[in-house]
């Protein structure tokens, strides 16, 4: 097992010998598609050292999860911007206008410089790897910051990178918060940041200092609303897998359910069943993953406390006394039936395996409850009746919606992935990823003759009469 590796040169002189080295030679077409397929190369075979690695920093986490959350999505990422780069990178014709003929114009999609990417440590590898893509497609060199909460993962990211890059083109930096904080203040040409709304506020603040251009990728609470024409079981079996995949330790978890009064108790009990039917003595609960750490599992608990002295039922959907020895951080998946919204369940994203469900009246009072907090990250709408969907998908502004399912917004290469307001700004994923972290740069090119030859001082006589007309016509 790889261990964190604390020596390390200073994080501005490592930048500096980035950008120097960008600004030598700055990678082209088949720099790029020569690195992307030995990332895809050296990733493919290091799969089992990633899992292991993550496992080992979360306490335990499914193998599965790791490889659909953080190897497929990874892996499918370069896949799919190796097919697409080259059509990405053409210039894009536009029309100059007859004002300006003879003259041609285009937008070039140029390479930024230096991209700086703080990642989180809910999926440590995932969300580090998949900005980096994007990056060096669009021509970039990259300074990896991954999260201190996961520092076998960090070295092993560490490790994969350098059999992968030069030093010159991406280096990665481990630290603490205080490295972070650091690393944000440095004068990237774009600063890539996933994590907590409150620490996006301070990063987004460091980077102001110098006018650094950020992508914030944060969370909040995701809703999910089953409508009445839904069907049920299906619902809930789909709002689980979203729900319990990672133990609710993703930024787009459904992080709370509305569903119709009179269906709220049946609900309930299909999500009861669909725990016990995933995660079991029998099985060992393998496939159920821990809290990342004390302080993460201390907070979900404390949520859980705060429920129970305000009174709100809670309902343990797994029974985890026969957990093998050796097990740490689990909690069980948890129901809390309709909480206050000024709960300590209600205020922040939960990002742990407790699910709200909410009894509502009608589709419009919930669509006004979800109108009434921040933009979440993402939306969850199930329903038969399309205009029930459609009526929803009118009204809420989201990060991302997938109706009847959750999580695979996510996944689909070809949508763009960001939040909006308190949830985020900035998008990536496929050519939103690309265009992110490159330059639009307009090219207007004059051939002759031009009106500049004769629109000039004085402007009189002939020269008069030519800025009125193109004045006038429009």
């Amino acid at each position: 097992m790889l261990k964190p590796n604390d020596s390390q040169p200073d994080i501005g002189t490592t930048f500096e010998t980035l950008r120097a080295a960008w600004l030598e030679t700055r990678p082209a077409y088949a720099q790029r598609v020569q690195d992307l397929k030995r990332l895809q190369r050296a990733f493919t075979v290091r799969l089992d050292e990633m899992v292991e690695a993550i496992s080992a920093d979360f306490g335990h986490r499914s193998r599965h999860e790791s490889l659909l959350g953080e190897g497929s999505v990874v892996l499918s990422e370069i896949r799919h911007t190796l097919r697409k780069l080259k059509s990405w990178m053409k210039p894009e014709r536009r029309s100059a206008g007859w004002k300006l003929l003879p003259a041609s114009a285009e937008i070039r999609h140029v390479p930024l410089g230096v991209v700086g990417i703080i990642a989180p440590w809910n999926y440590p590898v995932n969300l580090a790897l998949a900005p980096l893509i994007a990056a060096i497609a669009a021509g970039n060199h990259v300074f990896l910051k991954p999260s201190e909460h996961t520092p076998r993962t960090a070295a092993f990211l560490q490790s994969l990178l350098a059999e992968v890059f030069p030093a010159s083109r991406v280096a990665v930096a481990t630290g603490g918060a205080e490295l972070s904080a650091a690393f944000s203040e440095l004068h990237f040409d774009h600063l890539f940041f996933t994590g907590s709304t409150a620490v996006g506020r301070k990063v987004m603040a460091a980077a102001a200092r110098n006018l650094t251009p950020i992508t914030l990728e944060l969370g909040g609470k995701s809703p999910a609303i089953v409508a009445p024409s839904a069907h049920l079981e299906r619902a809930a079996r789909r709002i689980a897998t979203g729900k319990f995949f990672n133990a609710g330790q993703t930024c787009i978890a459904p992080d709370y359910v509305l569903v119709p009064k009179d269906k709220r108790d049946e609900f309930v009990r299909l999500l009861k069943q669909e725990a016990s039917a995933r995660y079991n003595a029998r099985q060992g609960f393998d496939d159920y993953t821990s809290v990342i750490n004390d302080s993460q599992f201390a907070r979900l608990t404390g949520l859980l406390d705060d429920s129970a002295t305000r009174g709100f039922e809670q309902v343990p959907l797994l029974d985890t006394a026969s957990l093998p020895s050796g097990r740490v951080r689990v909690l069980a998946p948890t129901v809390v039936l309709d909480p206050a919204t000024d709960s300590a369940v209600m205020r922040d994203e939960i990002f742990g395996p407790i699910l709200p469900v909410i009894g509502y009246g009608s589709l419009d009072e919930a669509t006004a409850y979800v109108l009434g907090r921040d933009r979440p990250l993402a939306l969850y709408c199930f329903g038969e009746d399309k205009a029930e969907i459609e009526a929803m998908l009118q009204r809420i502004v989201a990060g991302g919606v997938c109706v009847n399912d959750t999580l695979y917004q996510f996944a689909c290469a070809g949508l763009p992935f960001g939040g909006v307001g308190a949830s985020g700004m900035g998008h990536y994923h496929g050519r939103e990823g690309f265009l992110t972290l490159s330059k639009a740069m307009p090219v207007l090119r004059k051939y002759q003759p031009s009106a500049s030859d004769l629109i000039r001082p004085p402007y009189k006589g002939l020269t008069d009469w030519l800025v009125r007309l193109v004045t006038k016509l429009h």
